[in-house]
């Protein structure tokens, strides 16, 4: 799909309520990651993030670089709402795909699931996270780890063998395994990854 098609698209899933991928709170597995760094200048990207509830609880931990990035706006505009303090020029409405920055850390929740699951699409996405992150830096998330579902019925799964076709071309791998630490309704069904970009 084009920029313009994703925004529709997007927008009007938030519009008509069809945001299932919503808890309402930071993915347990990610604030616990979050919550055992100490350097709070990192400059962290959370693309996709739908209302971005770990960008929320980041911010008010103290991180000071916090970047969201969303292809449609209403998402962006509620953070901004429930957090008026949040940088407004860290609110990022783009594509992910045409993005431009470095960053340190990328946190990855519900976003690649949201892909259309061609081998194309997935391929550019490990690119993208790569060509992202400064050398050292890290990819960490989430990743839904059952079997894909007929194409247009997010969200869209995978295995980790297949995670790893794509995403061992870029990284390191530090951990990839089943979450211990889900919520409930997924759990056994994450795979929590830390990718590192290699040092040049």
């Amino acid at each position: 799909m084009t920029k313009s098609e994703q925004e529709k698209y997007w927008t009007e899933r938030y519009a008509s309520g069809n945001t299932g991928w919503d808890i309402g709170y930071p993915s347990t597995p990610i604030k616990a990651y979050l919550d055992q760094l100490e350097d709070k200048s990192l400059r962290i990207l959370i693309p996709g993030a739908g209302n971005a509830y770990e960008a929320e609880h980041a911010w008010r931990a103290g991180f000071t670089n916090v970047f969201v990035l969303d292809v449609a706006r209403p998402p962006l505009d509620d953070l901004q709402r429930r957090v008026p303090d949040f940088p407004a020029r860290q609110l990022i409405h783009d594509d992910f795909f045409a993005h431009q920055g470095q960053y340190d850390l990328i946190l990855e929740q519900t976003f690649f699931c949201s892909l259309l699951p061609t081998p194309e699409n997935r391929q550019a996405y490990a690119r993208q996270m790569a060509g992202l992150l400064v050398p050292g830096g890290k990819l960490v998330g989430l990743w839904f780890t059952f079997p894909l579902v007929p194409t247009g019925q997010r969200p869209f799964g995978g295995s980790k063998a297949e995670y790893l076709g794509y995403l061992g071309n870029y990284f390191e791998v530090q951990t990839f395994t089943t979450a211990h630490n889900s919520i409930p309704p997924r759990t056994g069904n994450e795979l929590f990854g830390i990718f590192q970009r290699p040092h040049e």
